[in-house]
């Protein structure tokens, strides 16, 4: 690829007089570009450039200052360089810049260009570009310097680009380092030497997420110790392995944006900052992830763990394995799934605390339905049931059932949209919202024919965003002409993967599936005796087994499904089973937590540190809080782990306990239908939890996990 597909003289201002504030430049080198030809549009060029210098400045140390944006303003990712004389304040701490990048990216990049720019943020930090844009005397030496850095140049270069040149092959060999560290640095030298994570992310991927990088990877090699990162940018993003994530000490999230697939790096030492910090202070954050790495209470990543799992070998980078990629895919879609449902679940449940389970009328509409916002007549609806006795709170009751009813109404299209995101990145969620919003709302209708179809529910979800996803992500791989490159993330792939998906689900896929959701409720609703409290230990078993990962889920998933809707009686076999799930889920952190207070030599002193808080964490029936103990001795805690959820769960079904709330712990407790049972298993599960991790560890043959004094 020619330099000039990037930048070309005509792209360049040397010691020019732009103006006296950043906005001026912004403008005065977009006009550059559309002088150049290079530009469709202008104003929208300068426009974005300014939006995103108001997202945060652009000002880097050492008199640099790098706008960017993605546009469509441009066609083409077009670079614009300019020498300012006077110098310029962007923001830097340092003080004004004299060496301005105008970096501009059409909406649908093509990941070759990003890839290109991409280098040439990484070598911004390197002081050597920047001492040899400075000594520059024409150009077209700064042409060439550039094209160095981007590996474009011709063999013969000018003496002032063959720094550049050496930086950049530089920041190549980091580039692979950070991708596969074990196979870059011999074991002899790594075994010494500690390890950590980091990702970096800017809102629009293409400079300040590879800078943060680069910088980082420097002060890491500065401090001996081996640095992965993985950067959420534009050109795309190969995820850190599991492996790797597992062998690291603490890690590092530099963003300013979400991360990906936080919950791989669950239980992790955490060092948090925006993007631009390891730009300006690498160092210290080297040194800060060190420490917090040696220290039992410093902040830790939260999130599922559903990749931090004991026993994960699926890698989730280049070589990911179906089963890998199935995971992370699932996960990404439960992640965002689980506030709706937990929003909703709680507030539906609290509007039965307020005002009863009168507010509802047995077809889910609300009691106080037309009078609903006419307070005086409340009192004449005779709703005396609620927990105060008081129209005043049944009312206050109706609007919470409303408020959280439409909560819970985006549990299935979320769990759909987002798992199309995990396949196809922003052009999938639209398309995948909407086939999940056709397996909440649509399906269960009666046809053209007379013909009922079936509901689909979350099974419908998960097929529907997959479908969708892989569809968006089919249609995002088609060559197109540059005019509508813009065009296919916002409108074409949204459009056709909606048509294509929507229709493959309405008319071939959603009577199937929803003859098997029929299968499955229809099973659930005629299990009685014995068999709901097999149900109860089968439930316990997945809900122990990866504590948080894709089994967990899926068991949260089929029980929270039946807790959203109106008043079911108490003895209801989905609130039963809602009751079960609960509290197997809320066992095995209070378990180990219990069994570190009870035998403490067992356990290392992370692991007692770990403890403290898995107290909190089951009783708020966060499952994951057990994700430490595992990973570090998984055969001997899951199974011991998995013995106390199936016993809680069958007993939870044995006494029949019944809760309207699809998550709280302990702390919803007035939702529970039948508190003493509920108290009873939860406790039985605790003390078997406890009791078979203590005999497995003190049994231990293996000194790596043997008692320790």
């Amino acid at each position: 690829m020619n330099v000039s597909d990037l930048i070309t003289a005509d792209l360049v201002r040397l010691d020019a007089d732009l103006g006296s504030e950043k906005h001026d430049v912004i403008r005065a080198l977009a006009a550059t570009v559309g002088e150049a030809g290079r530009a469709t549009d202008v104003a929208q060029l300068a426009d974005d450039a300014i939006a995103r210098e108001g997202t945060s400045p652009t000002g880097l140390p050492g008199g640099i200052a790098i706008p960017h944006c993605r546009t469509a303003g441009v066609e083409e990712p077009t670079l614009a360089f300019a020498r300012l004389s006077p110098p310029v304040d962007f923001g830097a701490k340092d003080g004004p810049a004299d060496l301005a990048f105008l970096i501009s990216a059409p909406a649908g990049g093509d990941a070759t260009h990003l890839q290109l720019l991409t280098k040439l943020a990484r070598a911004l930090v390197k002081p050597a570009f920047t001492d040899a844009l400075r000594a520059a005397e024409t150009r077209e030496e700064v042409v060439e310097i550039v094209a160095d850095v981007l590996g474009t140049a011709p063999a013969a270069k000018p003496a002032a680009a063959a720094a550049p040149a050496a930086a950049s092959a530089s920041a190549s060999a980091a580039t692979a380092t950070a991708t596969a560290p074990a196979a870059a640095t011999p074991a002899a030298a790594t075994a010494t030497r500690r390890r950590l994570v980091a990702v970096t992310a800017c809102p629009t991927g293409i400079a300040h997420t590879y800078m943060a990088a680069e910088a980082l990877e420097a002060a890491a090699e500065r401090a001996g110790v081996d640095l992965a990162v993985e950067t959420q940018g534009s050109a795309g993003s190969t995820p850190l392995g599991a492996d790797v994530i597992r062998q690291a000490e603490a890690v590092i999230f530099a963003v300013d944006v979400g991360v990906r697939d936080r919950a791989r790096f669950a239980g992790k030492p955490l060092v948090s900052s925006g993007v631009k910090r390891p730009i300006d202070a690498a160092d210290a954050m080297i040194a800060e992830a060190l420490r917090n790495a040696d220290d039992p209470g410093a902040p830790r990543v939260e999130g599922s763990g559903s990749d931090a799992g004991a026993g994960s070998g699926a890698g989730t980078g280049g070589g990911e394995t179906w089963g890998g990629r199935t995971r992370r895919v699932l996960m990404t879609g439960v992640s965002y799934m689980i506030p709706f449902v937990a929003a909703g679940g709680l507030l539906i449940a609290l509007s039965f605390l307020f005002g009863g389970y009168e507010i509802v009328g047995p077809y889910g509409e609300i009691a106080v339905n037309n009078t609903l916002f006419n307070l005086p007549d409340v009192d004449a609806l005779g709703l005396d049931h609620a927990l105060f006795g008081s129209g005043l709170m049944a009312y206050i009751g109706a609007l919470f059932f409303i408020i959280g009813k439409t909560a819970f109404m985006f549990f299935i299209p979320a769990l759909a949209g987002y798992i199309a995101y995990a396949i196809a990145d922003r052009p999938g969620i639209a398309p995948g919202f909407i086939v999940g919003g056709l397996a909440a709302n649509i399906f269960g209708v009666v046809d053209g024919d007379g013909v009922g179809v079936p509901a689909t529910g979350f099974l419908g979800a998960i097929v529907g965003g997959v479908l969708a996803g892989v569809i968006a992500h089919w249609i995002g791989s088609w060559t197109v002409p540059s005019w509508a490159r813009g065009l296919m993330p916002v409108l074409v792939i949204p459009l056709l993967t909606s048509i294509i998906a929507g229709l493959l689900m309405l008319v071939v896929l959603g009577r199937p599936i929803g003859w098997l959701m029929d299968q499955l409720n229809d099973g659930l609703n005629s299990m009685s005796g014995s068999y709901a409290i097999l149900l109860g230990v089968v439930l316990g078993l997945m809900m122990a087994f990866d504590m948080g990962g894709p089994l967990n889920k899926v068991a949260y998933s089929f029980a929270a499904a039946g807790v959203g809707g109106a008043a079911l009686a108490a003895d209801a076999p989905e609130l039963k089973i809602m009751a079960s799930v609960m509290l197997a889920g809320m066992v095995p952190p209070i378990a180990l937590a219990l069994a570190t207070v009870v035998r403490p030599k067992l356990f290392t002193q992370p692991e007692r540190e770990n403890g403290k808080a898995g107290w909190l964490l089951g009783a708020s029936f966060i499952t994951e809080g057990a994700i430490p103990f595992a990973a570090a001795d998984p055969l001997r805690v899951i199974p011991s782990i998995m013995l106390g959820s199936a016993v809680t769960g069958g007993l939870s079904q044995a006494l029949d306990v019944s809760v309207r709330a699809p998550h709280g712990g302990i702390f919803v407790l007035f939702a529970v239908d039948g508190v003493l049972g509920f108290i009873i298993a939860l406790v039985a599960g605790v003390l078997v939890g406890a009791a078979a991790v203590i005999v497995l560890k003190s049994t231990a043959k293996d000194p790596a996990v043997a008692p320790v004094a």
